[in-house]
């Protein structure tokens, strides 16, 4: 598409169900009743002069601009604070107004920096279109005193502050508070001195609380903030709509191209995850996809000590199709396996899982969902019947009471942060929902502007089962649970066996508290609110699901939902955080070694058969290896090949040591990614692979949402990631001919029940649909459960709460949990390769400040980070963000390793691994550990690219 600006209607769209008529300009408009009189002529196609007013945020009133003649009313009032009546008749241009508005911009442009040919927004300015649109030629003012001429504010990666053209419009601050929620900005003094200010008057943008989600440029109507990309690249001539590939928010975004370049990434205002926000990784960090280190030939080598040598995709596909048929072979098939990426599409994956049991004549393929939400699968599946969340983001509007527990939304998914920011702050007359937070840490949603949890549960990290097990025995004690959904909904003697487990004395607040750390009066307030405050909605993350009772936790979320009958409608339900873009869509399309697209295990007969039939070939009927069984086979010798597409277990799969020892045995390691990442250290083969700018695709976002992934350039490295599979398969001898990555959603469509009704042409046509896409919901389901489970009756299911193997003691004494920063993005391949490391150059070790005192660490000391698995060095930072006896990291930087200090223990029904919860000891370093200079020393030799050597 040519390039054209998003229609902005000046204020916000009102919800009311009541209609209202009036007349503007000659013509009949009817629109919702609270809409503004100049939303209204601007759905009719009539633009109304104006610079202060934007729909992203409420109406201001400030610019004088929007003036309108009513009849029967005095004056001239702002069409964007004035809403519309019944029988008003509005006149948008009449000879008085157009003097007052010619008057207005004049004042503007009489302070304003007169270089609009060679200013950054030429053409791309909303103060130069209305001086075009009220018809002004010359200033008639003299003006001696100015605002030009002030100093840049530069500090920002992405975008400057240039405050000479600042016209105090005050959007950027509006949509700072409203959009963004953390109110970073400021107006700094008063009438002719007013001005923007980012915190303190001593403060520039990169030193202030912004967070550098885009907001405010997105706001500004003039080129006071612009993306210095703009500055550097020219203003963009066409757009393409497509889909972040970051967490599992899943924004639309707009990329904006000159030819093959991108310019910005601008959110679009139809998304309907994000609803127009961003954060900084949507926004800015995408220029890892022309980065230098990017690989964009296939590489070969016979050993990992070896250089790598360059080679054309013909080569490399029949090299490797060679060495994976000389592996099965040899070993048997059951010696390869495969494990897909939630970076990559839907269709990518889909092939990947299907190149395994079609190809490699086995199961054995797994996911990276393993390591972070497969007990979310098997908990919601147990209980509900369906293996994902049941609300839409929308949902948080409606909702009276969020309780969030393992989770950091503002950190790890900040889009869909802000709006529960915005539902708790309130707004539109309406109080705010009250917060429930559970964590060890206390993270910035419990404490920030305007925002303050009624209650944060600092549990002692891994016993999440008993602090919801105390709830429960709380809801159920005092009669608050809701008998009637519960006889209507569910297993009415399965919901009284678990009541008589939890009304248990040894289920109590108080016989729990020595267990939990958790004051038990706080968490009966806790309980009693969550029952009792209206609509209740659970959001949980990694912090429930990474731990040995993962998948028990999940259940006793589920367990609280369906006790309180929050379930099946607006405002409530049981919502996992997604950490990837496409960990959903990963679960969704069969990336387990049990399951077939669409949740179906192996072993069922006729869905084996289905897909038989449609892929003309048998399919074993027996579950196959997980990721960590792969490496213990190969360990063991019997497990010799690995095709790994856009996953970097190396750094991001537990304890290390053992994840290299299991790479290090292997024959044929492919590594099928961006750039030579941790795991490519142990790599035979490298495929370079094409970023989500490069191709097209669909991704399945935290709430279900199937969203189109739309190639805006050609892929670098020529081919798109599916297009290297199927010319993979293709090698192997098998018989796929796909012509474009529509051709890959039709099959699975026709083999997945709940994708049934999806296809790109209906997906150009609606946007996004929400799984399941049925006969019965061809619209999709943006809320679920809501006549009845998918399972039939709702599910109460036991979960005794058993204590982690993983012990303190002397040795060890401290709890190591570790999570994400905002700027960075999982292991930091791509965000580390942006400008964001500007925020988080390193990851740094949270320490209480007595644990920091005994120990005498000071923040920024180097410390040792020491465990039974292994240890790691890296600075320590004095905060009471943690709690005494509690540690935490992140695991974005490649030179820290942290799960090197991580274990083996892992979730019981799904083996996803116990990141948050490792026994540590903290000590004072000098300098690396001796694994780090070993493993540097590695990488150094395992990433040498030697010449390629012409065939003779």
């Amino acid at each position: 598409m040519t390039y054209q600006p998003q229609k902005d209607f000046g204020t916000p769209e009102s919800r009311s169900d009541e209609a209202v008529s009036l007349t503007i300009d000659g013509r009949n408009v009817t629109v919702p009743a609270g809409t503004s009189v100049m939303r209204a002529a601007a759905e009719q196609g009539t633009s109304i002069p104006k610079l202060c007013a934007t729909d992203s945020v409420k109406s201001y009133g400030s610019c004088r601009l929007c003036l309108v003649e009513i009849d029967g009313r005095r004056g001239t009032p702002a069409s964007c604070t004035t809403p519309v009546e019944p029988g008003m008749v509005v006149r948008t241009q009449t000879p008085q107004l157009a003097k007052l508005r010619k008057g207005v911009m004049e004042l503007y442009i009489s302070d304003h920096p007169l270089d609009c040919l060679t200013c950054a927004a030429n053409g791309d300015c909303e103060l130069q279109d209305q001086a075009g649109a009220v018809g002004l030629r010359d200033v008639r003012y003299d003006v001696k005193a100015t605002h030009l001429g002030q100093e840049k504010d530069h500090s920002n990666p992405y975008f400057d502050f240039d405050p000479s053209k600042c016209i105090a419009c005050s959007r950027c601050i509006r949509a700072c508070d409203e959009v963004q929620g953390t109110l970073a900005l400021t107006m700094e003094g008063r009438g002719w001195d007013s001005k923007i200010s980012a915190g303190l008057a001593s403060d520039d943008f990169m030193g202030s609380e912004c967070v550098s989600c885009g907001a405010c440029v997105q706001a500004c109507p003039t080129a006071t903030l612009v993306e210095k990309k703009v500055v550097e690249v020219g203003t963009p001539e066409r757009s393409v709509v497509t889909t972040c590939a970051y967490c599992g928010v899943g924004c639309t975004f707009r990329a904006e191209m000159r030819g093959e370049q991108l310019v910005r990434m601008v959110p679009y205002k139809d998304g309907k995850a994000n609803r127009g926000h961003s954060c900084v990784k949507g926004r800015f960090a995408w220029g890892y996809a022309q980065h230098q280190e990017r690989i964009l030939k296939p590489m070969i080598r016979q050993s990992i000590n070896d250089p790598w040598r360059e080679v054309e995709w013909d080569e490399a596909f029949a090299y490797t199709a060679s060495e994976l048929n000389r592996i099965s072979e040899k070993y048997g098939r059951n010696a390869l396996g495969g494990i897909t990426s939630s970076r990559c599409t839907n269709e990518e994956t889909f092939l990947v899982q299907k190149l395994v049991r079609a190809g490699f004549g086995n199961n054995n393929v797994d996911t990276c969902a393993r390591v972070c939400h497969s007990p979310t699968g098997y908990g919601l599946k147990t209980t509900f019947g369906t293996s994902a969340g049941t609300q839409d983001f929308d949902s948080v509007e409606d909702s009276d009471v969020i309780l969030i527990i393992g989770a950091n939304p503002t950190d790890g998914h900040p889009v869909f942060a802000s709006r529960m920011k915005r539902r708790l702050r309130g707004q539109d007359g309406r109080p705010g929902a009250k917060l429930i937070v559970i964590d060890p840490r206390r993270t910035d949603i419990v404490r920030s502007p305007h925002i303050e949890a009624e209650h944060h549960l600092p549990l002692r990290p891994g016993t999440n089962v008993a602090v919801l097990t105390a709830m429960a025995h709380v809801i159920v004690t005092e009669g608050l649970s809701d008998e009637a959904f519960i006889r209507e909904r569910c297993d009415w003697d399965e919901f009284s066996h678990w009541a008589e487990f939890v009304s248990q004395a040894r289920n109590s607040p108080e016989n729990l508290q020595p267990v939990t750390l958790v004051d038990a009066e706080e968490l009966r307030a806790a309980a009693r609110l969550y029952a009792t405050g209206g609509n209740g909605a659970i959001y949980y993350g990694l912090g429930v699901t990474e731990h040995s009772q993962g998948s028990s936790t999940v259940m006793a979320i589920a367990n609280l939902a369906m006790a309180t009958g929050n379930i099946g409608r607006r405002g409530v339900g049981v919502n996992p955080l997604r950490g990837q873009n496409n960990v959903q869509g990963a679960c969704d399309m069969g990336s387990f070694p049990h399951e077939l697209a669409g949740y179906r295990h192996i072993s069922d007969n006729d869905a084996r058969s289905l897909f038989e039939n449609d892929w003309g070939v048998k399919l074993d009927p027996e579950p196959g290896l997980r990721i960590p069984n792969m490496l213990d086979a190969a360990v063991d010798g019997v497990f010799k090949a690995l095709y790994c597409q856009g996953e970097d277990i190396l750094q991001s799969d537990p304890n290390t040591a053992h994840v290299s020892a299991g790479l290090a045995a292997m024959e044929c390691v492919i590594v099928h990614d961006l750039f030579l990442n941790e795991t490519a250290n142990y790599a035979h083969i490298f495929l370079p692979g094409s970023t989500f700018l490069e191709k097209n695709g669909t991704f399945t976002n935290a709430e279900r949402r199937i969203q189109p992934v739309r190639k805006v350039m050609t892929p670098m490295n020529g081919l798109e990631d599916w297009e290297v599979t199927q010319r993979l398969a293709q090698a192997m001898g098998l018989n796929w001919n796909y012509s474009h990555a529509s051709d890959i959603m039709d099959e699975i469509a026709r083999l997945t029940p709940t994708f049934a009704g999806v296809s790109f042409a209906r997906l150009d046509e609606v946007g996004s649909l929400q799984w399941p896409v049925t006969a019965d919901a061809p619209d999709g389901s943006p809320i679920m459960h809501v006549d009845g489970f998918v399972r039939g009756k709702g599910k109460f299911v036991v979960t005794d709460y058993v204590p982690t193997d993983e012990k303190t003691g002397p040795r060890f004494p401290l709890l190591l949990t570790t999570g994400r920063i905002l700027s960075q993005y999982n292991v930091g391949a791509q965000t580390r390769r942006t400008e964001n490391v500007a925020w988080h150059p390193e990851d740094l070790l949270e320490i209480h400040p007595v644990d920091a005192e005994d120990r005498g660490v000071k923040s920024g000391d180097w410390v040792k980070l020491a465990s039974r698995a292994g240890e790691t060095t890296l600075r320590a930072t004095v905060t009471d963000r943690v709690a005494p006896g509690v540690v935490y990291t992140t695991f974005h930087h490649a030179v820290t390793q942290a799960n090197v200090v991580t274990t083996d223990y892992s979730d019981w029904a799904t083996n996803c691994p116990e990141y948050k919860v490792t026994a540590v000891q903290i000590s004072a370093s000098n300098g690396p550990t001796e694994w780090q200079e070993e493993y540097e020393a590695l990488s150094a030799r395992a990433r040498r690219v030697g010449t390629e050597i012409p065939a003779e």
